[in-house]
């Protein structure tokens, strides 16, 4: 019987409640009469109103609110007797999300607009993080491998066609005849890697190849091409704006840490050392 009952989760429960009550007692001798207050401010009642509204699509009725406020006032009651029984020291998890908050604080800090000079001084600086790609338009005609003896004859025979100004198909294919102003990427999605970077080295005006893509060869003929360039801060603005607020930001964050770091000596104690052997 004494068994069962040393076994009873229940017992547990009243005996650690003992504990924890009688070092509540011992931590508030003497300030039975000075009970601390808890303001619920109008901002925070005005924050209940909205976490209600978000989750169940309405205002919240007198009787629900009365319920959240009340849910409040315990939370924070329990909170801070917590606190005050020390059971948020040593306890990783709470250390984990209480420098998890600070940090986001203050990563959510805005650091000031930088200017038109400070933009372009860094644009400058990091040309070749804002490149303009190539640009290209074309036509192209098609040939698969795989339907011809010899697709190099058929090919050099398509050329001089196609140099007299004669229209020819080529193999039947899903792939586009032509395409105006695309960029590389676009060229290298439609028509595979190998594709895209041939046009680079291909003369505007000719017909050129074979041309080799994913899909087979190709007969080329460029009447656009411009080379990749460094980009204008016209052009990349949003991007040299974004990058030089998060540098700067990085920057603000780590100064910010170092202040702190400079607060406090860290001494860590090693045990003896072991002999491995």
């Amino acid at each position: 019987m004494v068994r069962r009952l040393l076994r009873e989760p229940l017992l547990h429960f009243f005996v650690a409640g003992i504990l924890l009550f009688g070092a509540y007692a011992v931590l508030h001798r003497g300030s039975a009469n000075a009970p601390d207050e808890i303001v619920v401010s109008s901002g925070q009642l005005e924050n209940l109103k909205l976490q209600f509204e978000r989750v169940w699509r309405r205002p919240a009725t007198e009787v629900e609110l009365q319920t959240l406020v009340d849910n409040f006032v315990k939370e924070e009651i329990f909170y801070r007797e917590g606190l005050t029984l020390g059971l948020d020291r040593d306890d990783p998890v709470v250390r984990r999300r209480i420098g998890q908050k600070l940090e986001f604080i203050v990563e959510s800090a805005e650091p000031p607009l930088p200017s038109e000079a400070e933009l372009q001084a860094w644009l400058h600086a990091h040309a070749g993080q804002y490149q303009i790609e190539p640009v290209y338009s074309l036509r192209q005609v098609y040939f698969d491998p795989a339907r011809h003896d010899d697709v190099d004859a058929v090919i050099a025979a398509a050329k001089r066609a196609l140099d007299t100004g004669k229209i020819i198909a080529g193999d039947a294919t899903m792939l586009p005849a032509s395409l105006e102003d695309v960029a590389a990427t676009e060229a290298q999605r439609v028509f595979g890697t190998e594709f895209s970077k041939a046009l680079g080295a291909l003369p505007v005006g000719a017909w050129h190849g074979p041309v080799r893509s994913a899909f087979g060869l190709h007969l080329v003929t460029l009447s656009k091409s411009s080379a990749a360039r460094p980009a204008t801060l016209a052009e990349a603005r949003a991007e040299v704006e974004r990058d030089l607020t998060t540098a700067r930001l990085q920057e603000a964050n780590a100064a910010f840490y170092d202040r702190l770091r400079a607060k406090y000596a860290v001494r860590i104690e090693r045990g003896p050392a072991t002999d491995p052997g």
